[in-house]
């Protein structure tokens, strides 16, 4: 394999042959600005709620950010923290700290790596809608629950993990409710919703809210004596400014990879389904063509680099993506400005990022939370199947109540048992009764009336195998015991068989030997070249016999016939 041929990075495409103009730098540098400024009040957002610091999120949209943007292999592709990370990073450090979190990221980056080179990007294409849906509205429901401490202002209220837990919590101890914090959460969440349908989406609405929210909270502390909770009172370290921490590599042992590894998968599989997902909704309203495999390994790459300077995970963000391409972005050049703002932010304005309330940070992730709901896309598959209703309801039910590595681990688990039963349906072995058949390999061919029929002589049964030859066609397989006892010849026809595995030879080995204890000859029809290949490598052709395979049901029922005749003509000479 050349690795040149999976990992092609598109931002090293873009100055080839001067196809990087000053007008496309002009509007990547304004895009990238617009969402550097966006970035910031998730960024930190997402840090606090993921039970981090502040500085923690903007540094891994900073780092990941740069990252994704150089090695992505998307041209548009925003990196960066995400709501989705929220409620796995919080139950990683709850249960192995902040040196576990760091180690199953990085273990992820390289899970993201690993898949990127064996060309999985497009796999992750293929899992089933609902199960993507029942994630996605699952950790909406619980980023929501777990922003009520912050938004109704109960700042000394020990409120435990879980869901459940939550809200029997919440409900027991509204009397801690401060009417005052959460009318400031409400009027930031009020000025969110509104700017951003009512004003312009061009300029973020959390980033108003913000300058509301903290304006009130200073005017209210200094002329009504009314104090709330902020960035400064939860961390007030930031009120001295911060720098750019040096990387460095936590100690770890085999043991502890172990534990990880089930914690790392969940972050490997979000951040694929995630980063890729985004990278299809940028390419279909810019008409661009990402390249799923390099978008994998450059994620990989940000997971590992990211977390070496106090990072969380990351991934594309899709809301940031769809900014920087409204705003006019051109190139991945508009993520390495995000980035190259976000820094500044960080080395020079974080003193004042410790006036920001609490509330408002929650009221701008409960707009995150509702985006991700999803909430129509669940409403119109409760429509659908009751298999798709059952998926997605069990997902969502596991995402929100259980655990959120668990659900993931079921709905790859569904997913494979959905992809074996579909499977299933499309394939079936039938019986062919009628006394001839089409001289053709082509339905529409032999569906016409003008084409030559094929006689099919006495003693010959003829068995049609449509789908796949895989383990899911086993139980069916009881078809072929139902032969007539006259039979001396049994066809079985392969020519809608697009792959074999190896328990479909297994199978199939099974049969010959049947048929030959019961004195039946086998022949196989329509064998395409890459099952006859399969059948090769396990040694079918040699016990079947090369004479008995035929890539046209002409000479396989012509060889039968034969056979047949003489079969008869002998029964006959010895009556």
């Amino acid at each position: 394999m050349k690795y040149s041929t999976v990992f092609r990075p598109k931002f090293f495409h873009l100055f080839k042959k001067g196809r990087y103009s000053r007008e496309r730098f002009v509007s990547d540098l304004i895009a990238g600005i617009i969402v550097g400024i966006i970035a910031l009040p998730l960024a930190i957002a997402f840090g606090i709620a993921s039970g981090v610091t502040p500085q923690q999120g903007l540094i891994t949209a900073i780092v990941a950010g740069f990252i994704i943007a150089v090695f992505g292999g998307s041209r548009f592709l925003m990196g960066g923290p995400t709501g989705a990370f929220i409620v796995v990073i919080s139950g990683i450090i709850a249960q192995y700290g902040m040196t576990g979190l760091t180690i199953a990221t990085i273990m992820a980056g390289i899970m993201l790596i690993i898949m990127g080179f064996c060309r999985m990007g497009a796999v992750f294409k293929f899992i089933p809608y609902p199960i993507v849906v029942g994630f996605t509205s699952g950790i909406a429901l619980t980023i929501f629950s777990t922003q009520m401490k912050d938004f109704f202002g109960m700042t000394d209220l020990d409120v435990p993990a879980g869901f459940i837990q939550e809200w029997i919590c919440y409900f027991s101890n509204l009397g801690s409710i401060d009417w005052v914090e959460t009318a400031l959460s409400a009027v930031c969440l009020l000025t969110i919703i509104l700017w951003n349908k009512y004003v312009t989406k061009k300029v973020p609405g959390a980033l108003i809210a913000i300058i509301v929210g903290t304006a009130a909270s200073l005017l209210l502390s200094r002329f009504a004596g009314i104090e709330f909770a902020t960035i400064g009172s939860k961390f007030p370290e930031l009120g001295s400014g911060m720098s750019l921490p040096k990387p460095s590599m936590p100690d770890f042992d085999l043991n502890t990879i172990k534990d990880l590894v089930s914690p790392a998968l969940t972050i490997a599989f979000l951040c694929a389904i995630e980063s890729l997902l985004a990278a299809m909704v940028a390419d279909g309203v810019t008409g661009k063509q990402h390249d799923s495999n390099t978008e994998l390994i450059a994620q990989g790459m940000a997971n590992i680099v990211t977390p070496l300077f106090g990072g969380i995970p990351s991934t594309g963000a899709l809301a940031r993506t769809m900014a920087s391409i409204n705003n006019g972005a051109r190139t991945s050049v508009a993520g390495l400005v995000h980035s190259v703002v976000l820094l500044l932010i960080f080395l020079f304005l974080m003193p004042y990022v410790i006036y920001v309330p609490l509330g408002c940070l929650a009221a701008i992730l409960i707009v995150v939370a509702y985006n991700m709901s999803e909430w129509r896309s669940f409403k119109y598959l409760l429509k659908g199947e009751k298999s798709d209703i059952a998926v997605l309801l069990l997902t969502f039910f596991l995402t929100v109540v259980v655990d959120l590595t668990v659900a993931i681990e079921v709905g790859i688990l569904l997913a494979i048992v959905l992809f074996v039963r579909r499977t299933m349906q499309t394939s079936s072995i039938r019986v062919i009764d009628e006394a001839s058949i089409a001289a053709s390999e082509d339905d529409e061919i032999a569906a016409s009336d003008d084409i030559e029929r094929l006689d099919i002589h006495k003693g010959i049964e003829i068995y049609e195998i449509n789908g796949p030859y895989f383990f899911g066609l086993a139980a069916r397989e009881e078809d072929f015991h139902k032969g007539s006892k006259k039979t001396c010849c049994r066809i079985i026809r392969m020519r809608k068989v697009p792959f074999i595995d190896s328990t479909g030879v297994k199978n199939l080995r099974n049969l010959c030997d049947m048929a030959r204890k019961r004195g039946l000859r086998v022949i196989l029809s329509g064998v395409r070249p890459e099952v006859l290949a399969t059948l090769e490598k396990f040694g079918v052709d040699r016990e079947l016999g090369r004479e008995n395979i035929f890539d046209n049901i002409i000479p396989a029922l012509k060889c039968a016939n034969e056979y047949a005749d003489a079969k008869a003509a002998e029964t006959k000479a010895n009556q």
